[in-house]
């Protein structure tokens, strides 16, 4: 795991912040949260958003930038800028300056703030999105000045980032049972089978899109095609691994 997030995790109950709890934070450009990252991961919606504004396929847009693999943990496809050079430094930054401001992945637009979801029985895992709630973290960025200061819900809102986001509930969702599923089949398929697997989840539902098309349409379609395809090879009878 990543050294930030890795920190973010064993110290969340600290840096917890509630929904309209104030925090004080000014961004003056400085471009320090663009280097030294390797924790830009980006949802199926920053791929899209990011291609649109580029005027770029999503696969032309992941091939230039972005880099793929599998979380050790969730088992599913996780996809990241691909940061560059000794400093690690976002791919996007031109000039110090991002190439896709207007477009940049919601983890850009809401630093220094994250964000997750608490499952309501961690054992059970995040069945159903109803169950968990939101919750938001500010972690001291280290740049920029105090000169501001903003509610959460202020701040999401101010860079058009719905409270709560329909598209992140169902993709929590959708990443909580693709794990779960993915954890089962591992066991009983080849490796080689796996990476097929893999390799759909990852074309299917983070690169089938038309940016000249609605993305949420598109998404609930990809998400329901490669579950179906998975339900058709991997169910209950015969030989078939069941999950």
């Amino acid at each position: 795991m990543d050294e930030r997030l890795k920190g973010i995790v064993e110290n969340l109950d600290s840096m917890k912040i509630g929904l309209d709890e104030p925090f004080k934070f000014h961004c003056n450009m400085c471009g320090k949260c663009c280097i030294h990252r390797e924790d830009i991961l980006l949802s199926p919606k920053d791929i899209y958003n990011m291609s649109k504004e580029l005027g770029i396929k999503s696969e032309e847009l992941f091939e230039r930038y972005c880099e793929v693999y599998i979380g050790p943990d969730s088992k599913i496809p996780i996809v990241r800028l691909k940061p560059r050079g000794s400093v690690k430094r976002c791919p996007l930054l031109k000039n110090r300056k991002c190439i896709v401001h207007k477009a940049k992945p919601t983890v850009c637009a809401m630093f220094p703030l994250g964000r997750c979801i608490v499952e309501a029985n961690p054992e059970e895992g995040l069945k159903d999105i109803s169950q968990g709630k939101f919750q938001y973290i500010f972690s001291n960025p280290g740049c920029g000045d105090a000169s501001e200061t903003h509610t959460v819900r202020e701040y999401l809102e101010s860079f058009g980032i719905p409270v709560p986001e329909e598209f992140f509930m169902k993709w929590q969702q959708i990443v909580s049972e693709m794990g779960n599923i993915f954890r089962k089949i591992e066991k009983v398929v080849s490796h080689e089978t796996m990476e097929l697997v893999w390799t759909a989840a990852f074309t299917g539902i983070y690169l089938h899109y038309d940016i000249g098309q609605e993305f949420m349409t598109q998404f609930e379609s990809n998400s329901k095609n490669f579950f179906d395809m998975l339900d058709a090879v991997f169910s209950e009878g015969g030989d078939k691994p069941v999950i």
